[in-house]
């Protein structure tokens, strides 16, 4: 018998009330994702995709349809979520930013102080672990919230263009290293992005999703090896089918909105 997946949403709906107006920004929205699986949603600006990611972590309620997470361990919280920006607590140093989570669990000082340690190794931040954010490029920013995410040891990992403001070259670094931490530990992530060659380069499996209202019109399953190289993707004839088929996907539905 199959595995339950690990997030399965069915015919989720999100409708926006305002005055007498009403705007459908999700509709019937039904998909499973597997545990331990990178499932990357690209669509155009303004097709739900941060709202769905909102109701799954439970800062957004849906109108209609639902959601459910499959627990596997009742210590750990269902998800952590990662912003495109503005994500960390300037108020508070690297160190205390990336353990926010876990004190917030009331976990013991020195496993906090060991996760912490740990992740900000892996993002590259020992040596600034008591600058303030003040302090950090938005690249180094990022990582802090990355670290954060996987240091308080979530089901699943919601990250919203988490690398969207970043030029290519840091953008490409974060990815490199998102992927060495996520091939360590498996979490189940849910990846919101407009560029295609990252979803490509990072995920198992694309879901396409219409202008507003939101839903999803097709799913890509990405074929390829890991550990991956981006220079690889590009030069795929696959891979270029594919990143033309997106490409026109989005060419569509940018202009069908504007109609």
């Amino acid at each position: 018998m199959n595995p339950k997946p690990k997030i399965s949403i069915h015919e989720l709906t999100k409708v926006f009330y305002k005055k007498h107006n009403s705007v459908t920004a999700l509709e019937n929205i039904s998909i499973d994702i597997e545990e331990g699986e990178f499932v990357c949603l690209v669509g155009p600006s303004g097709c739900g995709k941060t709202t769905l990611l909102r109701i799954v972590a439970g800062l957004e309620n849906q109108s209609s349809g639902g959601f459910r997470i499959q627990k596997s361990n009742m210590d750990r919280p269902n998800q952590s979520m990662v912003f495109q920006e503005r994500g960390i607590l300037p108020w508070l140093t690297v160190a205390e930013n990336a353990a926010f989570g876990l004190n917030m669990r009331h976990l013991p000082k020195a496993q906090v102080k060991e996760r912490t340690d740990y992740f900000l190794n892996k993002v590259g931040l020992t040596k600034f672990a008591h600058m303030y954010p003040k302090e950090l490029s938005g690249g180094m920013k990022q990582r802090v919230s990355i670290a954060r995410a996987f240091a308080n040891d979530p089901e699943i990992l919601l990250m919203d263009e988490p690398f969207g403001a970043l030029d290519e070259q840091n953008r490409h670094i974060l990815q490199e290293e998102l992927l060495s931490i996520w091939a360590e530990t498996k979490k189940t992530v849910l990846f919101i992005t407009h560029s295609i060659d990252e979803a490509l380069y990072l995920s198992d499996r694309v879901l396409l999703m219409s202008a507003q209202p939101g839903k999803i019109t097709a799913e890509i399953k990405i074929d390829l090896p890991r550990p991956r190289k981006l220079e690889d993707i590009r030069s795929n004839p696959e891979m270029a089918d594919v990143f033309l088929y997106i490409w026109q996907h989005l060419q569509t539905e940018v202009q069908g909105s504007r109609l």
